[in-house]
């Protein structure tokens, strides 16, 4: 008898068009069940239809539930014997369905849903009710609204495949390595360590080093300034081929403890290693042909605390890295700026940090001009280039520091830009001459400028393309002053320029460029004691002054030379030429020649 309800079952679902075939799905949470069929049914209970499907023979739907005892009812969401979401011993938790400290026999009628894992896993089968004139199912089943106001005629099948717990797998030493290969994903360890380093550098990556002292590899730093305060970041790296300048301040709350052990400040804590031309050399670091030594340009001192002052500090370090392609980095050279720090509470200052990358073996000449300022003019708020024995630079501004003090990093003189700067320069007092050779070194930088490029694409090489700085000195004669120094206070530079060339393509060019160097006298016993510090305010200005001569306009614009066929009179001549009998009365080839002279004069007017 159950295998011939199966297979009338079976049959139904078969004649039941394609798109209204049963669907299973794990509950039937997306209907709602209708009020008359909120429990399940018992044996021989019908459900009425307002149509038939034809052609189907059914016996009476049914559903039918576990046989209890008096009235009691079954409840189709049995509570499971291990309940996962009973946290809170004692007490009720909310939705959980198999939690026994809730006492509830049917959890639902009293939680809106049930935790996932607190009801047993079920299947159900669901089609339109309108297809169903009677059940005879042998799994319970119900009828419910689904969100279009639909009935749904859904059967809870039996599957117990889905309580089924999974079985526990043994694990030895002879299966452990098989499990965790089979199972097992990605690893935390380091894929520096398990992949071949690359055969070599690509923009953006990071520089390596070896340091041989320690046999410790590394990464070349380039500190860079973070936070409101802009303190030094030590962790950040520098790409390849990614020439940058940086910015950072450094506090010290005792910078006498500091000032000869904190390696920031020694110039040889930033080349005591070894650059890797590439990152291959990582699996030979004792083969010295894949390093590149940092070579210092000059001699940098160690910092030395001298009474309240520490000297020699690192306050720049510029990185020069000359790369050949895939061959990487073929030599390293580093130079250094240095300062001296008063020792007091809470000292501060900033270091500046440059790297610049270029092409290897390139020519002296093509060195010094690696960059341009027009080609050949000017291009306006483009550095004004100077020159200096052989070496071209930018020339530049003072640059104060947060305090008003002068800096060392300095303003670019932008062409066609006036500017001017200021700060105040503390200084020990010290004998005349070295004041004024001091402030004169701050005023116009270092090296001091000595010739100006007449072009934006001067060559250094080349001196006829550049211009001689004219430059006027404190004169102490003009003081009047016996028992005074007179010392530099502010430097006015002077740029004469104008455009040359075609009007429609004007070119700029510095016609000439003078510094003025404003003078004021201080009294000799300022100076005599050389404990103390002086402030000394100091000033730069630069003035760009155009000097085209445009050349004047023509007078007048040139005269049409009209040149008429010599034959164009030919049809007036035979007109005239007849008897003065055939031409009375006729004033029409007269009136033709007036228009034809009318409109040559307006074309030779216009």
């Amino acid at each position: 008898m159950f295998t011939s309800q199966l297979a009338l079952l079976y049959v139904f679902f078969l004649m039941v068009p394609e798109g209204v075939r049963p669907q299973p799905s794990p509950s039937p949470s997306g209907a709602v069940s209708t009020q008359s069929d909120l429990g399940p049914r018992t044996q021989g209970e019908t459900l009425q239809s307002s149509s038939e499907v034809p052609g189907v023979s059914t016996v009476s739907p049914t559903v039918v539930t576990p046989s209890a005892p008096g009235n009691r009812t079954v409840d189709l969401f049995p509570v499971l014997p291990i309940c996962v979401c009973d946290l809170t011993p004692g007490a009720c938790d909310m939705n959980c369905c198999c939690d026994r400290d809730c006492y509830l026999l049917h959890p639902r009628t009293v939680f809106s849903f049930c935790l996932p894992g607190s009801v047993r896993s079920s299947s159900w089968v669901c089609v339109d009710n309108s297809l169903i004139f009677r059940s005879n199912s042998p799994f319970p089943s119900r009828v419910f609204m689904d969100s279009n106001g639909i009935k749904q005629f859904c059967v809870h099948v039996n599957n117990s495949k889905l309580t089924y717990f999974q079985k526990l797998q043994k694990v030895n030493a002879t299966s452990f390595q098989a499990l965790a290969t089979e199972f097992g994903g990605e690893s935390f360890t380091s894929t520096f360590q398990t992949q071949s380093p690359p055969p070599f550098y690509r923009a953006g990556d990071p520089i390596l080093t070896y340091f041989p002292k320690w046999s410790v590899i590394g990464l070349l730093r380039q500190p860079a300034g973070v936070g409101a305060g802009g303190l030094c970041a030590e962790s950040n790296p520098a790409g390849f081929l990614e020439s940058k300048s940086t910015t950072c301040a450094r506090f010290f709350k005792n910078l006498a403890d500091s000032c000869t052990l904190d390696p920031t400040l020694n110039a040889a804590s930033y080349h005591n290693f070894t650059v890797l031309k590439v990152p291959r050399g990582l699996s030979d670091l004792q083969n010295t042909k894949f390093q590149v030594p940092v070579t210092p340009v000059s001699q940098a001192d160690s910092p030395l605390l001298a009474g309240n002052t520490c000297q020699n500090v690192v306050s720049q370090v510029i990185y020069e890295i000359e790369t050949n392609g895939t061959f990487g980095i073929q030599k390293v050279s580093i130079s250094f700026g240095q300062t001296n720090l008063t020792v007091e509470p809470g000292t501060s200052f900033q270091q500046h940090f440059i790297i610049h990358f270029r092409a290897f073996q390139q020519s002296t000449a093509a060195s010094l001009t690696g960059f341009r300022s027009g080609n050949p003019g000017y291009i306006a708020e483009k550095p004004l280039l100077a020159l200096t024995g052989d070496r071209r630079h930018s020339m530049t501004l003072l640059q104060s520091k947060g305090d008003g003090t002068c800096s060392t990093k300095r303003h670019e003189v932008q062409f066609g830009v006036n500017a001017i700067s200021g700060c105040k320069l503390r200084l020990k007092r010290v004998d005349c001459s070295h004041l004024q050779r001091e402030i004169y070194q701050t005023l116009h930088g270092s090296p001091r400028p000595e010739h100006v490029a007449i072009f934006g694409n001067a060559d250094p090489a080349q001196k006829g393309e550049w211009t001689r700085i004219l430059s006027r000195n404190c004169s102490v004669s003009a003081m009047h002053c016996t028992s005074c120094c007179v010392i530099p206070v502010s430097l006015e530079i002077q740029i004469l320029w104008a455009y040359v060339g075609l009007q429609s393509n004007p070119q700029a060019h510095v016609s000439g460029a003078r510094f003025l160097y404003h003078c004021q006298p201080i009294q000799t016993f300022f100076l005599q004691d050389s404990q103390q510090e002086t402030e000394v305010p100091l000033t730069t200005v630069v003035t760009f002054v155009d000097i085209t001569q445009k050349p004047e306009p023509p007078r007048g614009q040139p005269r049409m030379d009209w040149k008429l066929p010599f034959d164009f009179f030919f049809p007036f001549k035979m007109v005239f030429s007849r008897g003065a009998d055939s031409q009375k009365g006729s004033v029409s080839p007269i009136l033709i020649l007036c228009l034809l002279l009318l409109g040559v004069l307006n074309l030779e007017t216009k």
